[in-house]
């Protein structure tokens, strides 16, 4: 019990957050309306990934160190699990685009560098299944990982704020604040975001130790 207090804390945190995005009182705010709770829920996502992701470059130096199979597990599956959490960040991006904005994809800075984020961790996992041979691939791909993160993370943060944006805190367009999230809002989203990097570390431990295993059956 005392070793998975994380993930009941997990469940609760991420329940309490679905629920009270939908409940809890939000500010009135001009064009964004009610669908200012999607910040609940597209954000903490975009936490959770970012987060996967640089696990993985922790792993992937790692194991370039040590040349431990586990930590080269470890990485591949954070980088799994954090496309799982990639997209949902894209759906519900596109779908409060689309409300705010008129366009599930508007000709945006930061869209445009989520797409290529997303496409080279995509190219990532096509690249672990086109080599054959185990350390082979684990070293290229622990390689490609290291590099690929500063990218997105010029990409997605860097870039935007060079340029104009919709995005809120990019190209001179201001982030959210006091005003529009009060207190109400800070009461759901901070737990929301802790919930979700708390649920994506334990689905990625789950695929972990699956992985683990079919190694042990493989290899018998």
């Amino acid at each position: 019990m005392k070793e998975n207090w994380w993930k009941i804390l997990a469940s609760v945190l991420v329940l309490y957050s679905l629920a009270g995005g939908l409940l809890i009182e939000v500010p009135a705010l001009p064009i964004l309306h009610e669908s200012i709770r999607n910040l609940y829920y597209h954000v903490p996502m975009w936490f959770a990934m970012i987060l996967l992701y640089l696990i993985s470059v922790i792993y992937s130096i790692k194991y370039l160190a040590s040349g431990k199979t586990n930590h080269d597990l470890i990485a591949v599956e954070c980088v799994n699990t954090g496309v799982i959490f990639c997209f949902l960040g894209l759906a519900s991006g596109m779908l409060w685009a689309n409300i705010t904005w008129g366009d599930f994809w508007p000709n945006d800075p930061k869209l445009n560098g989520s797409a290529i984020s997303t496409l080279m961790y995509l190219a990532y996992l096509v690249l672990r299944n086109s080599v054959d041979e185990e350390q082979k691939r684990a070293k290229i791909s622990a390689v490609y990982n290291i590099f690929a993160f500063p990218v997105m993370i010029v990409l997605l943060f860097i870039l935007p704020r060079m340029t104009d944006s919709l995005h809120p805190g990019n190209g001179g367009n201001p982030g959210f604040g006091g005003y529009d999230l009060d207190n109400n809002m800070k009461l759901v989203f901070y737990p929301a975001v802790i919930g979700w990097i708390l649920m994506g570390t334990w689905i990625m431990n789950i695929r972990y130790r699956l992985r683990k295993l079919e190694n042990i059956e493989n290899s018998i």
